[in-house]
Protein backbone atom coordinates (compact mmCIF):
# COMPACT_ATOMS: atom_id res chain seq x y z
CA UNK A 1 0.00 0.00 0.00
CA UNK A 2 1.27 3.45 -0.94
CA UNK A 3 0.71 6.19 1.61
CA UNK A 4 -1.50 9.10 0.44
CA UNK A 5 0.52 12.02 -0.88
CA UNK A 6 1.43 14.72 1.62
CA UNK A 7 3.52 17.62 0.26
CA UNK A 8 6.80 18.46 1.97
CA UNK A 9 6.47 22.07 0.86
CA UNK A 10 3.53 24.26 -0.26
CA UNK A 11 3.65 27.43 -2.33
CA UNK A 12 0.66 29.75 -2.71
CA UNK A 13 -0.13 32.47 -5.25
CA UNK A 14 -1.62 35.69 -3.79
CA UNK A 15 -4.71 35.41 -6.00
CA UNK A 16 -5.43 31.90 -4.74
CA UNK A 17 -6.31 33.38 -1.36
CA UNK A 18 -9.16 35.32 -2.99
CA UNK A 19 -10.99 31.99 -3.44
CA UNK A 20 -12.59 30.05 -0.60
CA UNK A 21 -10.94 26.81 -1.72
CA UNK A 22 -7.53 28.51 -1.65
CA UNK A 23 -8.07 29.77 1.89
CA UNK A 24 -9.35 26.37 3.04
CA UNK A 25 -6.32 24.57 1.62
CA UNK A 26 -3.78 26.91 3.17
CA UNK A 27 -5.52 26.62 6.54
CA UNK A 28 -5.45 22.82 6.18
CA UNK A 29 -1.72 22.78 5.36
CA UNK A 30 -0.94 25.16 8.24
CA UNK A 31 -2.78 22.79 10.60
CA UNK A 32 -0.71 19.90 9.17
CA UNK A 33 2.48 21.77 10.01
CA UNK A 34 3.67 21.99 6.40
CA UNK A 35 5.97 24.87 5.45
CA UNK A 36 4.11 27.42 3.28
CA UNK A 37 5.90 29.86 0.99
CA UNK A 38 4.50 32.60 -1.23
CA UNK A 39 5.11 32.94 -4.95
CA UNK A 40 4.06 35.51 -7.53
CA UNK A 41 2.87 32.81 -9.96
CA UNK A 42 2.37 29.05 -10.03
CA UNK A 43 4.63 29.08 -13.12
CA UNK A 44 7.51 30.79 -11.28
CA UNK A 45 8.84 28.47 -8.56
CA UNK A 46 12.56 29.17 -8.73
CA UNK A 47 13.98 28.66 -5.23
CA UNK A 48 13.30 24.97 -4.63
CA UNK A 49 15.69 23.35 -2.12
CA UNK A 50 18.37 20.99 -3.38
CA UNK A 51 22.07 21.04 -4.18
CA UNK A 52 21.76 19.73 -7.75
CA UNK A 53 19.17 19.01 -10.47
CA UNK A 54 18.67 15.44 -9.24
CA UNK A 55 17.76 16.60 -5.72
CA UNK A 56 15.67 19.54 -6.94
CA UNK A 57 13.66 17.26 -9.21
CA UNK A 58 12.73 15.00 -6.30
CA UNK A 59 11.87 17.96 -4.05
CA UNK A 60 9.70 19.37 -6.85
CA UNK A 61 7.75 16.10 -7.09
CA UNK A 62 6.81 16.48 -3.41
CA UNK A 63 5.94 20.19 -3.68
CA UNK A 64 2.37 21.44 -4.11
CA UNK A 65 1.53 24.87 -5.52
CA UNK A 66 -1.91 26.36 -4.80
CA UNK A 67 -2.74 28.60 -7.73
CA UNK A 68 -5.30 30.06 -10.11
CA UNK A 69 -5.79 28.69 -13.62
CA UNK A 70 -5.69 31.79 -15.81
CA UNK A 71 -6.12 30.13 -19.22
CA UNK A 72 -9.66 28.80 -19.44
CA UNK A 73 -9.48 27.73 -23.07
CA UNK A 74 -9.53 23.93 -22.92
CA UNK A 75 -7.29 21.80 -25.11
CA UNK A 76 -8.88 19.24 -27.36
CA UNK A 77 -8.19 15.95 -25.67
CA UNK A 78 -6.99 12.44 -26.36
CA UNK A 79 -9.08 9.77 -28.12
CA UNK A 80 -11.13 9.37 -24.92
CA UNK A 81 -12.80 12.80 -24.74
CA UNK A 82 -13.57 16.05 -26.55
CA UNK A 83 -11.76 18.35 -24.11
CA UNK A 84 -9.17 18.30 -21.35
CA UNK A 85 -10.42 20.05 -18.22
CA UNK A 86 -7.66 21.63 -16.10
CA UNK A 87 -7.93 21.04 -12.35
CA UNK A 88 -4.29 20.15 -11.65
CA UNK A 89 -0.89 19.85 -13.31
CA UNK A 90 1.91 17.50 -12.36
CA UNK A 91 2.12 14.20 -10.50
CA UNK A 92 3.73 12.79 -7.38
CA UNK A 93 4.45 9.45 -9.09
CA UNK A 94 7.85 8.61 -10.55
CA UNK A 95 6.87 6.69 -13.69
CA UNK A 96 10.05 6.59 -15.77
CA UNK A 97 8.29 6.69 -19.15
CA UNK A 98 5.72 9.43 -18.43
CA UNK A 99 5.19 12.07 -21.14
CA UNK A 100 4.87 14.72 -18.41
CA UNK A 101 8.66 14.38 -18.10
CA UNK A 102 8.98 16.59 -21.17
CA UNK A 103 5.73 18.57 -21.20
CA UNK A 104 6.39 19.76 -17.64
CA UNK A 105 10.01 20.55 -18.46
CA UNK A 106 11.62 22.47 -15.64
CA UNK A 107 8.37 22.61 -13.62
CA UNK A 108 7.73 19.09 -12.30
CA UNK A 109 6.04 20.36 -9.14
CA UNK A 110 2.33 19.71 -8.63
CA UNK A 111 -0.17 22.51 -9.12
CA UNK A 112 -3.77 22.54 -7.97
CA UNK A 113 -6.17 25.24 -9.19
CA UNK A 114 -8.69 26.77 -6.82
CA UNK A 115 -10.88 28.79 -9.25
CA UNK A 116 -13.09 25.79 -9.89
CA UNK A 117 -16.29 27.78 -10.44
CA UNK A 118 -14.61 29.60 -13.33
CA UNK A 119 -13.41 26.29 -14.77
CA UNK A 120 -16.94 24.86 -14.51
CA UNK A 121 -18.35 27.98 -16.22
CA UNK A 122 -15.91 27.49 -19.10
CA UNK A 123 -16.96 23.83 -19.34
CA UNK A 124 -20.60 24.93 -19.47
CA UNK A 125 -19.84 27.13 -22.49
CA UNK A 126 -18.24 24.19 -24.32
CA UNK A 127 -21.24 22.01 -23.53
CA UNK A 128 -23.66 24.61 -24.88
CA UNK A 129 -21.74 24.81 -28.14
CA UNK A 130 -22.15 21.06 -28.72
CA UNK A 131 -25.62 20.52 -27.23
CA UNK A 132 -27.60 18.34 -27.57
CA UNK A 133 -24.55 16.16 -28.28
CA UNK A 134 -22.82 15.00 -25.08
CA UNK A 135 -19.40 16.51 -24.30
CA UNK A 136 -16.79 14.43 -22.50
CA UNK A 137 -14.12 16.10 -20.39
CA UNK A 138 -10.83 14.40 -19.48
CA UNK A 139 -9.50 15.49 -16.08
CA UNK A 140 -6.15 13.70 -16.13
CA UNK A 141 -4.27 14.84 -19.23
CA UNK A 142 -1.68 16.77 -17.21
CA UNK A 143 -1.86 15.08 -13.81
CA UNK A 144 -2.97 12.07 -11.80
CA UNK A 145 -5.63 14.10 -10.05
CA UNK A 146 -6.75 11.26 -7.75
CA UNK A 147 -3.28 11.31 -6.21
CA UNK A 148 -3.84 14.79 -4.75
CA UNK A 149 -7.63 14.90 -4.42
CA UNK A 150 -7.80 13.45 -0.90
CA UNK A 151 -6.34 16.85 0.08
CA UNK A 152 -8.13 19.19 -2.35
CA UNK A 153 -11.51 17.50 -3.13
CA UNK A 154 -11.52 19.39 -6.44
CA UNK A 155 -12.22 16.19 -8.34
CA UNK A 156 -15.05 15.31 -5.99
CA UNK A 157 -16.60 18.74 -6.65
CA UNK A 158 -16.25 18.12 -10.39
CA UNK A 159 -17.86 14.68 -10.18
CA UNK A 160 -20.88 16.19 -8.43
CA UNK A 161 -20.99 19.14 -10.85
CA UNK A 162 -21.12 16.81 -13.88
CA UNK A 163 -23.54 14.56 -12.00
CA UNK A 164 -26.09 17.40 -12.29
CA UNK A 165 -25.13 18.21 -15.89
CA UNK A 166 -27.47 17.53 -18.79
CA UNK A 167 -24.88 17.20 -21.56
CA UNK A 168 -21.51 16.82 -19.83
CA UNK A 169 -19.58 13.73 -18.84
CA UNK A 170 -16.34 13.46 -16.87
CA UNK A 171 -13.48 10.99 -17.25
CA UNK A 172 -10.14 10.58 -15.52
CA UNK A 173 -7.56 7.89 -14.90
CA UNK A 174 -5.36 7.06 -11.92
CA UNK A 175 -2.59 4.78 -10.68
CA UNK A 176 -3.51 5.43 -7.04
CA UNK A 177 -5.74 3.54 -4.62
CA UNK A 178 -6.84 6.56 -2.54
CA UNK A 179 -10.46 6.68 -3.67
CA UNK A 180 -12.46 6.37 -0.43
CA UNK A 181 -13.50 10.04 -0.28
CA UNK A 182 -14.95 9.75 -3.82
CA UNK A 183 -17.20 6.76 -3.16
CA UNK A 184 -20.15 8.78 -1.81
CA UNK A 185 -19.99 11.48 -4.50
CA UNK A 186 -23.30 12.02 -6.32
CA UNK A 187 -21.99 11.02 -9.75
CA UNK A 188 -25.32 9.88 -11.28
CA UNK A 189 -23.40 7.64 -13.67
CA UNK A 190 -21.94 10.61 -15.55
CA UNK A 191 -18.30 10.05 -14.55
CA UNK A 192 -16.24 7.16 -15.89
CA UNK A 193 -13.65 6.23 -13.29
CA UNK A 194 -10.64 4.62 -14.99
CA UNK A 195 -7.55 2.94 -13.62
CA UNK A 196 -4.21 2.66 -15.38
CA UNK A 197 -3.03 -0.92 -14.98
CA UNK A 198 -0.01 -2.89 -16.12
CA UNK A 199 1.71 -6.18 -15.50
CA UNK A 200 3.86 -6.65 -12.42
CA UNK A 201 7.14 -6.20 -14.32
CA UNK A 202 6.26 -2.71 -15.60
CA UNK A 203 4.85 -1.55 -12.25
CA UNK A 204 7.86 -2.90 -10.34
CA UNK A 205 10.56 -1.38 -12.54
CA UNK A 206 9.00 1.71 -14.10
CA UNK A 207 6.20 3.01 -11.83
CA UNK A 208 7.77 3.78 -8.42
CA UNK A 209 5.70 5.87 -6.04
CA UNK A 210 2.38 4.53 -7.37
CA UNK A 211 -0.01 1.87 -6.02
CA UNK A 212 0.63 -1.81 -6.73
CA UNK A 213 -1.63 -3.62 -9.19
CA UNK A 214 -3.52 -5.50 -6.46
CA UNK A 215 -4.23 -2.22 -4.65
CA UNK A 216 -5.44 -0.48 -7.82
CA UNK A 217 -7.75 -3.42 -8.47
CA UNK A 218 -9.08 -3.34 -4.89
CA UNK A 219 -9.83 0.36 -5.40
CA UNK A 220 -11.54 -0.42 -8.72
CA UNK A 221 -13.81 -2.91 -6.94
CA UNK A 222 -14.80 -0.18 -4.44
CA UNK A 223 -15.50 2.20 -7.32
CA UNK A 224 -17.63 -0.41 -9.10
CA UNK A 225 -19.62 -1.05 -5.91
CA UNK A 226 -20.21 2.72 -5.68
CA UNK A 227 -21.96 2.53 -9.07
CA UNK A 228 -19.45 4.39 -11.22
CA UNK A 229 -19.01 3.33 -14.85
CA UNK A 230 -15.55 1.74 -14.87
CA UNK A 231 -12.67 1.60 -17.32
CA UNK A 232 -9.06 0.49 -17.57
CA UNK A 233 -6.16 1.88 -19.53
CA UNK A 234 -3.39 -0.64 -20.17
CA UNK A 235 -0.46 1.71 -20.65
CA UNK A 236 2.22 1.67 -21.63
CA UNK A 237 2.16 -1.79 -23.19
CA UNK A 238 5.83 -2.69 -22.93
CA UNK A 239 7.55 -5.66 -24.53
CA UNK A 240 9.77 -7.50 -22.06
CA UNK A 241 10.71 -11.13 -21.58
CA UNK A 242 7.54 -12.98 -20.61
CA UNK A 243 5.24 -10.06 -21.45
CA UNK A 244 2.42 -12.26 -22.80
CA UNK A 245 2.25 -14.26 -19.56
CA UNK A 246 2.57 -11.08 -17.48
CA UNK A 247 -0.35 -9.37 -19.17
CA UNK A 248 -2.53 -12.48 -19.04
CA UNK A 249 -1.91 -12.72 -15.28
CA UNK A 250 -3.00 -9.09 -15.00
CA UNK A 251 -6.29 -9.78 -16.82
CA UNK A 252 -6.89 -12.95 -14.78
CA UNK A 253 -6.42 -11.02 -11.53
CA UNK A 254 -8.83 -8.34 -12.74
CA UNK A 255 -11.44 -10.89 -13.84
CA UNK A 256 -11.30 -12.68 -10.49
CA UNK A 257 -11.68 -9.48 -8.46
CA UNK A 258 -14.37 -7.50 -10.31
CA UNK A 259 -18.04 -8.04 -9.44
CA UNK A 260 -19.97 -9.37 -12.44
CA UNK A 261 -22.19 -6.27 -12.74
CA UNK A 262 -19.08 -4.15 -13.29
CA UNK A 263 -18.09 -6.13 -16.39
CA UNK A 264 -21.20 -5.17 -18.37
CA UNK A 265 -20.30 -1.54 -19.04
CA UNK A 266 -16.54 -1.79 -19.03
CA UNK A 267 -14.08 0.01 -21.29
CA UNK A 268 -10.46 -0.70 -22.16
CA UNK A 269 -7.91 1.57 -23.81
CA UNK A 270 -4.60 0.16 -25.04
CA UNK A 271 -1.53 2.40 -25.46
CA UNK A 272 1.85 1.07 -26.55
CA UNK A 273 5.07 2.45 -25.11
CA UNK A 274 6.51 5.34 -27.12
CA UNK A 275 9.12 8.01 -26.57
CA UNK A 276 10.54 11.14 -28.19
CA UNK A 277 14.17 12.23 -28.40
CA UNK A 278 13.61 15.04 -25.83
CA UNK A 279 11.83 12.56 -23.51
CA UNK A 280 14.75 10.15 -23.74
CA UNK A 281 17.18 12.88 -22.67
CA UNK A 282 15.02 13.89 -19.70
CA UNK A 283 14.37 10.29 -18.60
CA UNK A 284 18.07 9.45 -18.69
CA UNK A 285 18.80 12.56 -16.63
CA UNK A 286 16.06 12.06 -14.01
CA UNK A 287 16.27 8.24 -13.78
CA UNK A 288 19.85 7.35 -14.78
CA UNK A 289 19.56 3.76 -13.49
CA UNK A 290 16.28 3.00 -15.30
CA UNK A 291 15.95 -0.35 -17.11
CA UNK A 292 13.59 1.29 -19.63
CA UNK A 293 14.54 0.32 -23.18
CA UNK A 294 14.95 3.50 -25.28
CA UNK A 295 16.91 2.25 -28.29
CA UNK A 296 15.82 4.18 -31.42
CA UNK A 297 17.15 1.52 -33.82
CA UNK A 298 14.68 -1.04 -32.42
CA UNK A 299 11.69 1.21 -33.01
CA UNK A 300 9.64 2.76 -35.81
CA UNK A 301 9.55 6.53 -36.31
CA UNK A 302 6.06 8.04 -36.37
CA UNK A 303 4.89 11.64 -36.73
CA UNK A 304 2.59 12.77 -33.90
CA UNK A 305 -0.55 14.90 -34.03
CA UNK A 306 1.33 18.14 -33.38
CA UNK A 307 4.28 17.60 -35.68
CA UNK A 308 6.43 15.98 -33.00
CA UNK A 309 7.97 12.67 -33.97
CA UNK A 310 8.04 9.68 -31.64
CA UNK A 311 9.43 6.18 -31.57
CA UNK A 312 6.86 3.38 -31.40
CA UNK A 313 7.14 -0.38 -31.79
CA UNK A 314 7.59 -2.00 -35.22
CA UNK A 315 4.40 -2.83 -37.16
CA UNK A 316 4.57 -6.58 -36.49
CA UNK A 317 5.16 -5.97 -32.78
CA UNK A 318 2.16 -3.64 -32.66
CA UNK A 319 -0.02 -6.26 -34.34
CA UNK A 320 1.17 -8.89 -31.87
CA UNK A 321 0.36 -6.57 -28.93
CA UNK A 322 -3.07 -5.70 -30.25
CA UNK A 323 -3.96 -9.31 -31.06
CA UNK A 324 -2.64 -10.65 -27.75
CA UNK A 325 -4.19 -8.09 -25.41
CA UNK A 326 -7.35 -7.81 -27.51
CA UNK A 327 -7.64 -11.62 -27.27
CA UNK A 328 -7.32 -11.46 -23.47
CA UNK A 329 -10.07 -8.84 -23.31
CA UNK A 330 -12.36 -11.00 -25.48
CA UNK A 331 -11.58 -14.06 -23.34
CA UNK A 332 -11.96 -12.55 -19.87
CA UNK A 333 -14.31 -9.61 -20.51
CA UNK A 334 -16.51 -10.51 -23.49
CA UNK A 335 -18.96 -7.66 -22.83
CA UNK A 336 -16.28 -4.98 -22.56
CA UNK A 337 -15.63 -2.31 -25.18
CA UNK A 338 -12.11 -1.77 -26.55
CA UNK A 339 -12.12 1.96 -27.28
CA UNK A 340 -8.81 2.15 -29.16
CA UNK A 341 -5.28 0.85 -29.54
CA UNK A 342 -2.60 3.42 -30.23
Amino acid sequence: MVKPFVPQLVYVEPRALEYSKGRELIEKFEDMGIEIRHTTSHNQIRNLPGENDFQKYRVAKSTLVVGVRKTLKFDTSKPSAEYAIPFATGCMGHCHYCYLQTTMGSKPYIRTYVNTDEIFAAAEAYMKERAPEPTRFEASCTSDIVGVDHLTHTLKDAIEYFGKSEHGKLRFVTKFEHVDHLLDAKHNGRTRFRFSINDDYVIKYFEPGTSKLKDRIKAAVKVAEAGYPLGFIVAPIYLHEGWKDGYEEMFKHLKKALPSHATRDLTFELIQHRFTKPAKRVIEKNYPMSKLELEESKRKWKWGRYGIGKYVYQNEEQEDMKDTLGGYIDKYFPYARLEYFT
